[in-house]
């Protein structure tokens, strides 16, 4: 494992890191890594790792890693001093740290399978969910005779009102219009469109010399000519072979 080195100027308060949770977890990780049996742990090996790993991850400030780093240097001389050999008293130096280890690995199986059983069980079955009841209806409007009836009488106010057209059929005199311009073509070749319509035209007599000029126009007899935009119309008398 590689362990990140933090700048030189670099030294904070760190108990608990992503990578280890406490001494005894970098220990173990150590162990691991190195692939030691735990109950023949070599303490100068491990010991001068785990001082160079807190060195590394800046945990000079953490007293937990700095006492646990102190064990490890007095076990390590523990393990120097020379003894005797028929010495049956003798106790592994080791043995407290052993113990420790192996319950914290249990520990940590006990964790990691509580946190496997939680994540299948949110996988399996959703929380549970209380659907906010409905709203309260509003309390009721309590009106008399005379406030009911004025509340009727503004709705009625506000409906549009409909409205009747009496619709008034005027013949048109389209046989008396087309008298009326061929009369002005005998007199004139050319004459505005406006005399066609006769002195004070109604909207009948209007129409009616419309048709009539639009017929005679589709026979040839006349042709419509507007000399510039949005100037008067003129009626032109039409040509025998236009006629024709």
């Amino acid at each position: 494992m590689t362990y990140p080195s933090p700048a030189a100027d670099e030294r904070v308060f760190v108990v608990e890191l992503a990578e280890f949770s406490g001494p005894l977890d970098l220990l173990l990780t150590l162990i691991r890594e190195q692939e030691i049996d735990i109950t023949d742990i070599p303490i100068a090996q491990i010991a001068d790792q785990f001082i160079a790993a807190i060195h590394q991850l800046g945990l000079n400030q953490a007293a937990d890693y700095l006492d646990m780093a102190a064990r490890l240097l007095r076990i390590k001389v523990q393990m120097l001093l020379p003894r005797r050999v028929d010495d049956e008293e003798w106790e592994d130096p080791r043995a407290e740290l052993v113990r420790r280890l192996l319950e914290y690995e249990q520990i940590r199986e006990v964790v990691g399978w509580l946190v496997e059983r939680a994540t299948l069980r949110a996988d399996r079955w959703a929380r549970g969910w209380i659907p906010e009841g409905p709203e309260r209806p509003a309390a009721p409007i309590l009106l008399d005779l005379p406030a009911l009836l004025h509340a009727v009488d503004d709705v009625l106010r506000g409906m549009p009102q409909q409205v009747l057209h009496r619709v008034v059929g005027r013949p048109l005199d389209v046989e008396g219009a087309t008298r009326r311009i061929e009369a002005l073509l005998a007199d004139r070749a050319v004459f505005d469109l406006r005399e066609a319509f006769g002195a004070a035209p109604t909207v009948a007599d209007v129409i009616s010399a419309l048709i009539a000029i639009l017929e005679l126009a589709r026979v040839g007899r006349v042709h419509l000519i507007q000399p510039t935009p949005f100037s008067p119309v003129n009626v032109n008398r039409g040509s025998v072979e236009q006629a024709a």
